[in-house]
């Protein structure tokens, strides 16, 4: 059989067999899709644009008209991230709750509550802005922070997701998270908790978990892994999900290059600071030191994990 007879004679069965396997696991007609995903994507630029006008919108900036091109940009932001929204209350797991009122009044809802926090977000962010300033020697201004930075990405990114995360909003806030990741190398799932003056240095490689707590003035390096210790199990074998498994850093903490800090009963006392490449999956008092031993250079030893507190 020649392939165009075979496209002719065949196709239709597998699109008509696809299609019932599609039907049996997605809302094909209510999901998002990769249009949705390109919607998202575009509201955080305008959101940005809004935070940080004269810094990420590509056209000349008229300071006279600062607040029409500021009020223009959250407008329109807002339109797409409803639109969008309503498509993710029908596909996330609270269908029930979607269905006790018109998707549209609980997009709306949504969309007001995260914008009236934006002044509140746009106060963090420069509280991140000037951690990120006082912590890396190489940096000479607040300009070259927001365009080269991406620490200051990743971390813009995570605020916006996070409050929509608080809202029950199930896959935007992943959409949003795992952009930053694939522009800056930073993974932060939208549901950690990361106070102010949050600066992650090179950024490269860091891995933030869902339960993960992180107090005011936390300073983290490339490579860093905030995870989980293990995953409990449900009698079918499977995860459990909606339980503490990452750990928490209290404020003034510094973590560096490589560090892995495990488990959601770990906590990392205030004022600590953990060295390169440990593997940390216990709690730590404040004003801990940890590290690594140096080997002695006449004896070969194997490095040891030492506490100075």
């Amino acid at each position: 059989m020649e392939l165009n007879e075979w496209l002719n004679t065949k196709v239709p069965q597998i699109a008509t067999d696809l299609a019932e396997i599609n039907q049996q696991y997605f809302d094909m007609e209510n999901s998002i899709g990769f249009k949705g995903r390109d919607k998202v994507i575009k509201v955080i630029e305008s959101f940005q644009i809004a935070l940080f006008p004269g810094i990420y919108d590509q056209k000349p900036f008229d300071e006279v008209r600062l607040n029409v091109a500021v009020s223009n940009n959250l407008r329109k932001a807002a339109l797409d991230l409803r639109d969008v929204l309503e498509k993710a209350l029908f596909y996330s797991e609270s269908e029930e709750k979607a269905c006790e009122k018109a998707a549209r009044e609980c997009a709306d809802k949504i969309v007001m509550t995260l914008m009236e926090k934006f002044p509140e977000i746009r106060r963090t962010l420069q509280s991140d802005i000037q951690a990120a300033y006082n912590g890396d020697p190489a940096a000479t201004s607040i300009e070259e922070i927001l365009l080269s930075y991406p620490s200051i990405q990743a971390v813009c990114i995570h605020r916006l997701a996070h409050e929509l995360y608080k809202q029950d909003v199930k896959i935007i806030p992943r959409i949003m998270s795992e952009y930053a990741h694939e522009l800056t190398g930073i993974d932060i799932h939208p549901g950690a908790s990361i106070g102010d003056s949050f600066f992650i240095d090179h950024g490269t490689g860091v891995v933030i978990g869902e339960t993960c707590t992180i107090g005011n003035n936390v300073k983290v390096y490339q490579g860093v892994t905030l995870g989980a210790l293990s995953f409990p199990l449900d009698d079918d074998g499977n995860p459990i999900k909606g339980i503490k498994r990452h750990p928490d850093i209290e404020d003034n903490v510094v973590i560096y290059a490589g560090a892995t800090i495990l488990g959601g009963k770990t906590k990392v006392g205030h004022d600590s600071v953990l060295g390169s490449n440990i593997w940390l999956t216990h709690s730590i008092v404040p004003h801990s030191r940890v590290y690594h031993s140096q080997p002695s250079p006449s004896i070969n030893q194997s490095v040891k994990l030492e506490y100075e507190i």
